[in-house]
């Protein structure tokens, strides 16, 4: 969630800066961003990764596990650090010299500020699916004590004798009885 809301607020900075496409798309050429074609690939990964820590919720949450929660710093500090790293990154490989001058651009500091918004809204949704995987995980555990009950008391255990069961022709009514003996 953090990775898609920096991801966004990104490319946000850039079109709040740069709000002419060509001029944006010769910045953006010539300041390290010619990566941006993997961009599939890394939201693919990072939309595996979400998809297992939400099965790792319900999973925890069906064997009865604590969570261990994120703390909400986290979602604002990692977006913040996580930005800053990537522009440094992007200046370093297009320039091949140290990009002292990273932080005069306008580009990083809107960036820099859009991060927190972003970050916040990545803080709910995150939020919004742990609560939908520990439901989950709490359906699934109720659907398992239900069975676990079921087996729990078998009709029959080993070593149990049953009643006799008593026939129908045994209490004398029978309309039928053995062949009168001749003779």
């Amino acid at each position: 969630m953090m990775l898609a809301g920096t991801e966004v607020a990104h490319a946000l900075a850039y079109r709040i800066v740069y709000p002419v496409a060509a001029v944006r798309w010769h910045v953006l050429a010539t300041s390290g961003h010619g990566y941006m074609g993997y961009a599939p690939l890394v939201f693919g990964i990072g939309s595996a990764v979400l998809f297992a820590g939400l099965s790792s919720t319900v999973a925890d949450t069906v064997r009865r596990r604590p969570a261990q929660p994120l703390p909400a710093w986290a979602f604002a500090l990692l977006p913040i650090a996580g930005f800053t790293v990537q522009e440094f990154t992007e200046r370093l490989l297009a320039t091949n010299a140290l990009p002292w001058w990273m932080f005069e651009q306008p580009t990083f500091r809107v960036g820099l500020l859009l991060q927190l918004p972003f970050a916040l809204l990545a803080y709910c949704v995150a939020r919004v699916l742990l609560r939908v995987g520990r439901t989950i995980g709490r359906a699934i555990a109720g659907r398992f004590e239900s069975l676990a009950v079921a087996r729990a008391e078998p009709a029959l255990r080993f070593g149990h004798v049953l009643p006799p069961l008593s026939s129908v022709l045994g209490g004398g009514w029978s309309v039928r009885g053995p062949p009168v003996p001749s003779g």
